[in-house]
């Protein structure tokens, strides 16, 4: 029962430990970096709120429209 106590206390010293080694940066810093990938990739059709809205033949999401055929599969 102590030795389980003891190698679960050392496991948690060692979570810790490389807790303490994680690199660190303040949120502005995190929030700049994010702000700056978001530009930098393509247009996302999901926040239309930075991108505008999409035309309907443009929207990769939009519900495909049918010809008024059946589909066989």
């Amino acid at each position: 029962m102590a030795e389980l106590k003891l190698r679960r206390l050392q496991e948690l010293n060692a979570r810790l430990k490389e807790d303490l080694e994680r690199r660190r940066i303040p949120v502005s810093e995190a929030s700049n970096d994010l702000i700056s990938f978001t530009e930098k990739e393509p247009k996302d059709y999901m926040v239309p709120s930075k991108w505008g809205t999409v035309d309907k033949r443009d929207d990769p999401y939009a519900p495909q429209q049918s010809n008024g055929c059946c589909v066989v599969m």
